[in-house]
């Protein structure tokens, strides 16, 4: 059991704000992720009640140590949910072989991390009206997944949708994080647009990055440009550089923090650029993944 002092904290709603303004002159297809910047003061507590959780289980490990942690392979089971608006691809029915695909895209992009992913099962259901309005704090979305989630904290559901009228217009993807499942367990999971699959239809972000992008949100990780600002706590990963600004298509030599050590991470799998140039965690997401993982989804590591 949790302190009840570190329930009340995680327990918390989510408070987020819109993201900072940004000029990319070349670039008007920017990704539009549904999980916007988090206040401050908020995940100042949040993450104060996480780190004391890390203590409460004895897994606080000396941040010299913690690039270093070397992992034995951990296997998130998926069930994939494809939400149709009728029987065609172009309605959100996609193939086996492209669910296979985004599998495959995921197993390469998290191996280094220490993750594998299993497709455990594929429901299909045809709904044009989840398929199309389904969006974070919408009446879609939550039916949708009050009919189909399955399993507990540690199994992945994800859904493709798609991202048609009012709030879902735009999106490409969503996720919960770990610390929002004690609270509402049947919200958990991870929602895209379908034609961001591999060798899908949406120019640009057709290579599956989008998936690996909200599947690092289910893991706990944010955005590397959370906050907006050259110092403070930015992300809670110490070997992600300084980022205030995010990142679209895919730009050389960024650098929004001169006074900071390093070039913008705009190759990093939570940054929002193209899907071409997303290749990499760091280490020190790879240690946070694990860490959120283990306390709020009881995934043993």
């Amino acid at each position: 059991m949790w302190p009840k002092t570190l329930l009340s904290l995680i327990s918390l709603s989510t408070l987020l704000v819109s993201a900072a303004s940004f000029d990319a002159d070349d670039v008007t297809d920017k990704r539009n992720c549904g999980i916007s910047e988090f206040e401050d003061s908020f995940l100042h507590d949040l993450e104060s009640a996480f780190a004391d959780l890390l203590k409460f289980f004895h897994i606080d490990i000396p941040d010299d140590l913690l690039a270093e942690r070397q992992y034995s392979g951990t296997t998130i089971n998926v069930t994939w949910h494809v939400i149709s608006a009728n029987d065609t691809v172009e309605g959100g029915n996609i193939s086996d072989e492209s669910i296979s695909g985004q599998i495959d895209t995921l197993n390469t992009a998290y191996a280094e991390s220490g993750f594998s992913f299993n497709l455990a099962n594929v429901t299909r259901t045809q709904n044009a009206t989840w398929f199309s309005g389904a969006a974070p704090n919408t009446t879609q979305q939550t039916e949708m997944k009050a009919a189909l989630r399955v399993g507990g904290p540690a199994d992945l559901n994800f859904y493709t949708v798609g991202f048609e009228t009012g709030k879902a217009s735009g999106l490409l993807g969503y996720a919960t994080f770990p610390y929002q499942y004690n609270e509402n367990p049947s919200d958990d999971g991870v929602v895209i647009k379908y034609s961001t699959l591999p060798g899908g239809s949406m120019e640009n972000y057709n290579k599956g990055m989008s998936a690996t992008h909200e599947i690092g949100h289910w893991f706990g990780l944010y955005h590397t440009f959370q906050g907006s600002t050259c110092n403070g706590d930015g992300d809670y990963v110490d070997d992600t550089p300084a980022e205030t600004t995010p990142t679209y298509g895919c730009p050389k030599d960024k650098d929004s923090c001169k006074e900071s050590d390093g070039l913008d991470p705009v190759n990093n799998y939570m940054d929002y650029g193209y899907d071409s140039c997303m290749t990499t965690f760091t280490q020190g997401q790879a240690a946070r993944m694990r860490d959120q993982l283990r306390v709020y989804r009881n995934i043993q590591i």
